[in-house]
């Protein structure tokens, strides 16, 4: 044990308990918390069954940082050093582009055999997986459009791909006994202003509805489906919009995937929380930092950070939410992205389970305004790093920022040699 890190977190305990909240409870709570780590981080969403394609579908990586993963070996291997460094057992979130085989194998003939070598690493480390379906960076998308395409040999083969990756899902859950959480996203719309808006959502609509006519078990699957407010290409009009999105998985009883940067820029999605869930069962969080726009930036503890962990802790959520992340920077060593973004992630929720929330809210319903934001103000100061590192030192990885040093290592040792 680090006397100065446990000294530290002894007066923590004794400030935060004069307000009562127990830290223990708290680190208790953060535990059981697994968040979803993308694995597109590693490789800049090249994925490995088509390296040889462009990047489609507005998705775009800048920078060009040296020893990007080429292999699902190496990529795992990155992603066990970038685990090390993160407080927790969490879960891996897989494209299906990712999919670990020799074969040449196109998007409409996957099966879980292709991604067994995933299962079998998950397993050896207590890890789910969550998955993905890849609408995007294929010829069949070159259009702009994929499942809510006009023609019909191109809607039928995203819907084939589509229904693989739901059956390729449950197998993740039964395998690893952890559910397994499906999202859907497509790229569809137009450049230009349309002049049939309706057509394409009913497209979509009557596809989604083939794609979720199977049936499986919820102890091991869960269908999301994400909205975007537009995309590089598809600036004018956007299918899947937030409007059809939460319609869709209102109606047809799956989760709405809310992206940090899938609105409009003055929209955030830590206000969406508590209206999404009042007409669904579960929800799915795409959590990323946009900068002026959808630009996946590596999640950092800003404000918006802190009013989804907010969310989700005083509205009692948590339970009913998903947290997964979603940003790819290939300017900065793709490990330390891994690590700063989960790690800020795991810290936002902590400083939400040390408010005094039952007091808080007695406060407002009271009419204590003044009293609530004083409170609310004065939390700001209170010494939540030491609290965190308390955590960070009982799940055994590096207090503070002594993992770069690990990943500075790993990058001379492994990543200078790819």
């Amino acid at each position: 044990m680090n006397e100065s890190v446990h000294k530290s977190y002894n007066l923590a305990r004794e400030a935060y308990a004069g307000i009562g909240v127990d830290t223990e409870a708290a680190m208790d709570a953060l535990k059981r918390i697994r968040i979803s780590v993308n694995c597109w981080q590693g490789d800049d969403v090249n994925g490995f069954l088509f390296q040889d394609i462009a990047l489609s579908g507005g998705i775009q990586t800048t920078g060009n940082y040296p020893g990007k993963a080429s292999s699902a070996e190496q990529l795992r291997a990155d992603l066990d050093m970038a685990l090390s460094c993160i407080p927790g057992t969490h879960k891996l979130n897989l494209h299906s582009i990712y999919a670990d085989t020799d074969e040449k194998v196109d998007l409409d003939e996957l099966e879980p055999r292709h991604f067994s070598g995933w299962v079998d690493w998950a397993k050896e480390r207590g890890m789910g997986l969550d998955f993905n379906p890849t609408c995007f960076s294929h010829p069949m998308a070159d259009s702009g459009f994929t499942i809510s395409s006009a023609e019909q040999k191109v809607r039928e083969f995203w819907i084939e791909h589509c229904k693989r990756c739901r059956r390729i899902a449950d197998s993740f859950g039964r395998a690893l006994g952890e559910k397994c959480v499906t999202n859907f996203w497509f790229p569809d719309g137009y450049k230009d202003i349309p002049v049939d808006r309706e057509g394409p959502r009913r497209r979509m609509m009557e596809a989604l509805d083939e794609v979720f006519s199977e049936k499986f078990d919820p102890r091991y699957s869960l269908d999301a489906i994400e909205s975007k407010v537009f995309g590089i290409g598809a600036e004018s009009y956007t299918v899947g919009s937030g409007e059809f999105s939460l319609g869709y998985a209102a109606t047809r009883g799956i989760a709405c995937c809310l992206d940090a940067g899938h609105f409009h820029p003055t929209e955030v999605i830590s206000d969406k929380i508590s209206s999404v869930l009042l007409y669904t069962k579960e929800l799915l969080l795409h959590v990323s930092r946009p900068v002026r726009w959808d630009s996946d930036h590596v999640v950092i503890l800003d404000d918006e950070l802190n009013a989804i962990a907010q969310n989700l802790v005083r509205g009692g959520l948590i339970d009913r939410t998903h947290v997964g992340l979603d940003f790819f920077d290939a300017s900065i060593n793709r490990i330390a992205a891994w690590v700063i973004g989960t790690r800020n992630m795991i810290k936002a929720l902590l400083r939400a389970y040390l408010e005094p929330t039952a007091a808080l809210k007695e406060m407002e319903l009271s009419g204590d305004y003044t009293g609530r934001l004083a409170m609310l103000e004065e939390l700001k100061c209170y010494p939540f790093a030491a609290v965190w590192d308390e955590y960070c030192e009982r799940q055994g990885v590096p207090v503070r920022e002594r993992w770069l040093e690990d990943v500075r290592r790993y990058e001379r040792d492994v990543l200078s040699a790819r």
